[in-house]
């Protein structure tokens, strides 16, 4: 079971990678915008490394709080999640 949910956190955290991104295109061009509740919401529910790195590289959304907030507590509850199904032989 902790394999799969290393597997979901791969997938959902390269489309937030790959999210983060594009919004940072988009941006950039002065096109419509992807809203901030999908941006805050793929790290929060299993993307958290990917929307970190995004945020990084990218250097986008860096300046506002409530996205680093919001990232660093989605990747403290998944990491909390697979150690603590790990521990219990999932």
């Amino acid at each position: 079971m902790s394999t799969y949910l290393l597997y979901a956190y791969l997938i959902i955290g390269i489309l937030a990678f790959w999210v983060y991104g594009a919004d940072k295109q988009k941006a950039k061009r002065k096109r419509r915008r992807i809203p901030e509740s999908a941006l805050l919401g793929l790290g929060f529910f299993g993307g958290a490394i990917g929307a970190l790195l995004g945020m990084n590289l990218f250097r986008h959304k860096t300046r506002h709080w409530y996205f680093w907030t919001v990232n660093l507590l989605g990747l403290i509850w998944q990491v909390a999640l697979f150690l603590l199904l790990r521990k219990n032989g999932f």
